[in-house]
């Protein structure tokens, strides 16, 4: 009976489980509406159970669907597994690769890696998306990006692989025709109750160690940086960017720095890791491609200190050798 049962068929079952509807599954497989409907039809058929209740509005798993679903699951992860360990055996390069990064990750720095990376594996597609840090993990844990980038602001989904890739030091800013740009410094944080934050991420579900930098109770939530950018030099607020993104202004006076009493003695600083399903690890490009990002960190940091490129060692030899020293 179970001969015919494909993992297509499981993973449309687990889809349409997890989405709650099988419209929304078949938005999320990229399909149309029907396939959903008569894959989970035809895996009904063939395990000889009911999966899902059709008399509401929207299908509801049964009781032996609820049962058969965490089968389904360890089946489909099983087979991932099987299909990861025959990848790395084989050697082989995969045909395309899927990345997703952070939108607060130094262009240059992935722009310069992902050059290499089609000069190393140039028969590799690559399929690279920019995405706020809230959307990252989820694009890797919808199997959508093989390799995610981005900000460790939350803890890890434990279905993921993280490894740190570099630490951003961050600025916080302000129109010089602010009224914060005109307070000595540092600023009371009270101070700054009273005006509006821009912020370009969602702060409510952050861990409460992760919240330092949310200083106002009047908060702007927008989701692209330049957005950010843009209100932040009409005056309309303050924020905290990646040092990288705001060197131009801050050098040309359209923003300035500012900085509370409290702040962090080092400054405020995110660090950024790569991401990766534990039951889907990249492949060789994949992974060249973290261990390029490694390195480029070794070089920010063997410029910053004065110390020549080449004598930087690939970040897997010193990995172990990071100390308080290379905390910013």
């Amino acid at each position: 009976m179970l001969n015919g049962i494909s993992l297509d068929q499981l993973r449309t079952f687990i889809t349409a489980a997890d989405e709650g509807s099988f419209s929304a599954a078949a938005r999320r497989l990229k399909r149309v509406q029907s396939f959903v409907s008569q894959t989970v039809s035809h895996l009904e058929v063939l395990l000889g159970v009911r999966l899902f209740d059709r008399t509401a509005r929207y299908p509801v798993l049964t009781d032996q669907g609820r049962a058969l679903l965490a089968n389904a699951r360890a089946v489909t992860r099983q087979m991932d597994l099987l299909e990861a360990r025959a990848k790395g055996l084989t050697g082989g390069c995969e045909p395309y690769l899927s990345v997703v990064v952070d939108v607060l990750f130094p262009i240059a720095t992935y722009t310069e890696a992902i050059t290499a990376l089609q000069e190393q594996f140039p028969e590799t597609a690559i399929r690279l998306y920019l995405e706020g840090w809230g959307a990252v993990a989820q694009h890797v844990l919808d199997r959508r990006s093989v390799v995610g980038v981005m900000a460790s602001l939350i803890p890890t989904p434990p279905q993921l692989a993280r490894e740190r890739l570099m630490t951003i030091k961050l600025a916080m800013v302000v129109s010089p025709q602010h009224p914060l740009a005109t307070h000595r410094r540092p600023i009371p944080t009270t101070t700054f109750n009273n005006y509006i934050q821009l912020v370009n991420t969602e702060p409510s579900n952050l861990p409460a160690d992760h919240r330092s930098g949310v200083l106002s109770p009047k908060t702007w939530l927008l989701a692209h940086t330049e957005a950010q950018l843009a209100l932040l030099r009409a005056g309309l607020g303050f924020g905290i960017l990646p040092l990288h993104v705001v060197e131009r202004d801050l050098a040309s006076g359209t923003l300035v720095q500012i900085s509370p009493e409290d702040s962090p003695l080092c400054g405020y600083a995110i660090e950024m890791s790569a991401l990766y399903r534990k039951d889907n690890p990249p492949g060789p490009a994949g992974r060249w491609l973290i261990d390029r990002l490694m390195q480029e960190d070794g070089q920010r940091l063997g410029k910053s200190a004065g110390v020549s490129p080449a004598a930087v060692k690939p970040k897997s030899s010193r990995r172990r050798s990071l100390g308080p020293k290379h905390r910013n």
